[in-house]
């Protein structure tokens, strides 16, 4: 059994999806297919890359994952194939896959091989289905990477993956909010660990321009009502929250937004 997680920004109202998963399933009927997420806003390669990297670490080694955030379908941009120390992942170049991949180890990045595979009777604007899909039914019936693609080390490699640690601070951004208002940082508690946070009740926050002092805490209800704190999220990352309220809205931050922490 092989499983293949599925990450899009289709939304489930049109039959996108279902077109990827019967593609797979004629190419590997044994196929596992768990969706991630379909409800990815709309070209947003960032919040992709985040979701995705958020969820890989929680499938069986082996896995397969067919991501799809691609605002440049139909252009020059390549078609890849990601091998990390755990996983294979297929999708565009724009930086969805790096994210999760890097965090795991790169093992190689392949370029699809496009003689092969983009040919007159593939849609233009539909590489999910026509390209990824069986690229990733290949791969589920035990085809390596180098079978199907040749070795790309061009590839995009995201801005927003990896935070700058000097001293006691770190500085990064974000890379989601989600539907809490909860702020999520490309910070990860290794991150936190090495300035010196962990331990520590309180950090100083600029996000944007704003500068705030904030609670360092365990979990969301430690967070004094009305007021902004910080803590490890579930995905591991730095999260910038307040309790029951909408933290974004009260910081006016978005994704992208720059954020330095300071122990």
């Amino acid at each position: 059994m092989k499983i293949i997680g599925l990450l899009s920004d289709f939304g489930l109202r049109d039959s996108y999806v279902s077109e990827m998963k019967v593609v797979i399933l004629s190419m590997c009927a044994e196929a596992t297919m768990v969706d991630i997420s379909h409800e990815i806003r709309k070209f947003d390669v960032r919040m992709g890359a985040f979701v995705l990297a958020s969820a890989a670490r929680f499938f069986p080694k082996g896995s397969i994952f067919l991501a799809v955030v691609d605002p440049g379908v139909g252009s020059e941009r390549a078609s890849l194939i990601v091998e990390s120390e755990r996983s294979l992942y297929v999708g565009p170049d724009n930086g969805l896959l790096m994210m999760s991949a890097l965090r795991e180890g790169l093992r190689g990045v392949y370029k699809i091989d496009s003689h092969r595979y983009v040919k007159e009777s593939v849609s233009a604007t539909f590489h999910g289905r026509d390209v990824f899909a069986r690229v990733a039914g290949e791969l589920a019936m035990g085809a390596l990477p180098c079978t199907i693609g040749s070795q790309f080390p061009d590839y995009v490699d995201p801005g927003f993956r990896e935070p700058i640690v000097e001293g006691n601070s770190a500085s990064g951004e974000v890379v989601h909010v989600d539907d809490f208002g909860n702020i999520v940082t490309n910070i990860d508690a290794l991150h936190v660990e090495r300035i010196g946070l962990s331990g520590r009740r309180s950090a100083s926050l600029m996000i944007g321009r704003r500068r705030l002092k904030a609670p360092f805490v365990r979990t969301y209800v430690e967070i004094p009502e009305g007021t902004v704190g910080c803590l490890i999220g579930s995905h591991g990352f730095l999260e910038i929250a307040t309790n029951r309220g909408d933290a974004s809205r009260t910081v006016q931050a978005k994704p992208g937004s720059k954020v330095t922490v300071r122990a």
